[in-house]
């Protein structure tokens, strides 16, 4: 993947399919969560308590699972129909070595070409101590909203990790109202998923409950 900057104005022409979840995207990819071991962090919750993650000095509250795939959304936003920020889990589990990370990194990569426009892509090289890494940052749309989705992709705890981080923008033409808000957030929010080490570990992730 190679480099490529966020642009000085946003001219995304919304795509025809709705997209009202992010499950709906990545459940096209087959990115299913099983068997690796995140690095621990944090207790798990008591079963009465929803699972709570840490992410920019802000919580992010367990919402939705299904098929390994686990979604968190701010404390006050419960409404999965109108969220503003999401935090999503994904594991590749069979992705074990850079080369089948790549795979699944160039399958979020077309399917966001699909859904909406890229703003950037870029790959950390793999070092004697640490697998290469894939960034890929984008626009998504639909008539009804923009969404600004940040992904890494990493090799952890013996398999893949999709991590997405996602700003939505409600109402038509809010192209400039997207546009201000990554000025403002976007290299904040690639800079703290790309260094972000406090992930839950698929132990507590598997436990949580399954979503209709």
């Amino acid at each position: 993947m190679n480099r490529s900057p966020h642009p000085a104005a946003l001219t995304l022409a919304p795509a025809p399919s709705r997209i009202t979840r992010r499950h709906a995207l990545f459940g096209a990819l087959g990115l299913g969560l099983s068997g690796s071991v995140f690095a621990q962090a944090g207790a798990v919750p008591r079963k009465d308590e929803p699972m709570t993650i840490r992410f920019r000095d802000g919580d992010f509250v367990h919402r939705w699972s299904k098929n390994g795939q686990h979604e968190f959304t701010p404390p006050a936003q419960t409404d999965l129909q109108r969220w503003t920020d999401m935090l999503t889990l994904n594991v590749h589990a069979g992705s074990t070595n850079g080369d089948q990370l790549a795979v699944v990194a160039n399958s979020v990569l077309a399917n966001y070409q699909r859904h909406g426009k890229i703003l950037q892509t870029r790959s950390t090289p793999r070092t004697a101590t640490q697998p290469a890494e894939h960034l890929i940052v984008a626009v998504l749309g639909t008539p009804e909203l923009l969404e600004a989705t940040f992904a890494r992709c990493l090799l952890i705890g013996g398999g893949g990790l999709v991590a997405v981080y996602s700003h939505r923008v409600y109402g038509k033409a809010v192209g400039p109202a997207m546009s201000q808000w990554l000025a403002a957030n976007g290299q904040q929010v690639e800079q703290a998923l790309m260094g972000w080490k406090q992930m839950p570990a698929v132990a507590g992730l598997a436990r949580l409950p399954t979503s209709a």
